[in-house]
């Protein structure tokens, strides 16, 4: 053993002399143990005998005159809890050489991650510590909104790669004629602010050329998700006028079974909507004047026309109470936008609930009890006894902007009342969008179909129910009906 503590090759070897080493410096003489012969004086060394091991004896058979130093080793890294502390695993060749000369030396321990689904590459081996940080980052979060539904009505895959393994979601939906503000309602829904440029949105609204030459600017169907895992599906808009003027003047190819161009558009119109109905949690029903008896007509026609789909047990009543064959029916949010003051008064809230509930009534649809206005203390002066007939209602006034906000500032009045904002008769309109976002995202979240779908089985499930829609009997014989 040298200075430094580590072993050196050869010294303990069997069948090999042992190495003495002597002193430099003259020292006392000492008995000569090897015979009359050697009249030589010599310094003994210090011998450190491993643990297990026999002390060395000379040749002569004399026991040795010093004690000898005890070295306790500890056991071999590679080495099995079941050996003893002197048998180590057998290292041939170079590695014992190496091992010997440099010696044990301590290693820090590595910590490495595993999670579920990595249990084959633990046993197989060591576990690559980047995997395994990265099963715990975060979900990638979306820039923007991508095609789950091209302008062909084709099915677009590009959206599974953001979903997960888990069955925590929300999937809402939207409906409702051009220019309503669908995609802006949706972008500050889910990912941006009012105060943002409309630009920056995740599903990109009606730029000011668009709107003058009455174009619609979202086509097929929009997909997005956000880090809490609810999907946000943004339409195109239903009888879409821009539409049919894009087919009689480009000169489009209908598909057989369609003879009119309008007969094509409404039929598109009903199979998103069919198909909204089946997937979603949640459907918001989106206009901006009060109201259209078509539209609830419409509601009705993709009411009928939607595929037959089972519901889980504890999910088979409608929002009447009563059992309707355990099939499946989402939530429908009517929420009126660009409200004007008068809209909020008490009495002509209470008179539009009462004419929603009206056209509603023979729908399974839950078009009741789940959401409310007066929960949100925008009516601080109403009990929930004031609307007999509550409906899932929401008002949202029209979006101001900084300039506006200056022109309704009380300027001709006293400097200390110019600095006031002039009366609205509503709460802003970031206020009612954070309220309507916090309702719409509290709703119960019911199972699609009779199993328990994760985000992948839910993306699987909707990619069967639109082409069960496409090739739906029922829209093919109402089409025929149409013609």
């Amino acid at each position: 053993m040298s200075e430094s503590g580590h072993s050196q090759p050869g010294m303990y070897g069997q069948g090999r002399r042992r190495r003495r080493r002597r002193d430099r410096d003259p020292g006392p003489p000492a008995q000569n143990l090897s015979g009359p012969s050697r009249d030589r004086d010599y310094v003994p060394r210090e011998r450190r005998v491993r643990f297990g091991s026999k002390p060395s004896v000379p040749a002569s058979g004399a026991p040795s005159l010093e004690k000898p130093i005890m070295l306790i080793k500890t056991r071999d890294e590679g080495g099995k809890p079941g050996n003893p502390p002197d048998v180590a695993p057998s290292v041939s060749g170079a590695g014992t050489a190496k091992l010997e000369r440099e010696g044990q030396r301590p290693t820090q321990p590595v910590y490495q991650i595993q999670n579920r689904g990595m249990g084959s590459a633990a046993s197989g081996g060591a576990v690559d510590p980047v995997i395994g940080q990265t099963k715990l980052l975060p979900p990638e979060k979306m820039k923007h909104s991508i095609k789950l539904v091209d302008d062909q009505m084709n099915w677009c895959d590009s959206a599974m790669e953001y979903l997960r393994d888990q069955t925590d979601m929300l999937v809402v939906g939207v409906i409702g004629l051009q220019g309503t503000g669908k995609s802006t309602i949706m972008s500050l829904l889910s990912a941006n602010s009012p105060e943002e440029d409309q630009r920056a949105y995740v599903f990109r609204a009606q730029t000011q050329e668009i709107k003058e030459r009455a174009g619609n600017q979202s086509s097929g169907l929009d997909f997005y998700i956000t880090q809490e895992r609810v999907i946000f599906l943004d339409m195109q808009p239903i009888l879409s006028p821009s539409i049919l003027d894009h087919l009689i003047n480009n000169d489009r190819k209908l598909p057989p079974e369609y003879n009119l161009p309008h007969t094509y558009v409404e039929m598109q119109s009903l199979q998103i909507t069919a198909f909204l109905f089946t997937v979603c949690h949640v459907v918001i029903v989106i206009q901006d004047w009060f109201t259209d008896i078509n539209l609830y007509r419409f509601l009705q026609t993709a009411e009928m026309l939607k595929p037959s789909t089972p519901s889980a047990s504890h999910d088979s009543t409608g929002s009447s109470g009563a059992d309707d064959g355990s099939e499946y029916y989402p939530h429908i949010v009517f929420l009126q936008n660009k409200a004007r003051r008068e809209e909020f008064c008490p009495r002509n809230l209470k008179k539009m609930h009462m004419a929603v509930d009206k056209l509603m009534a023979h729908s399974h649809l839950k078009y009741k009890g789940t959401l409310s206005m007066l929960d949100c203390n925008i009516f601080p002066g109403l009990n929930r006894d004031y609307l007999e007939t509550e409906v899932n209602l929401f008002l949202l006034p029209m979006m101001e902007n900084d300039g506006e906000d200056a022109l309704t500032r009380a300027g001709s009045g006293p400097p200390l009342f110019s600095l006031l904002p002039g009366y609205r008769g509503h709460p802003s309109f970031s206020s009612l969008v954070s309220k309507f976002r916090s309702q719409i995202l509290a709703m119960s979240r019911s199972q699609l179909s009779h199993t328990i779908l994760t985000e992948k089985n839910w993306f699987h499930y909707a990619a069967r129910i639109w082409d069960g829609v496409k090739k739906s009997s029922a829209l093919s014989e109402y089409s025929r009906l149409l013609s």
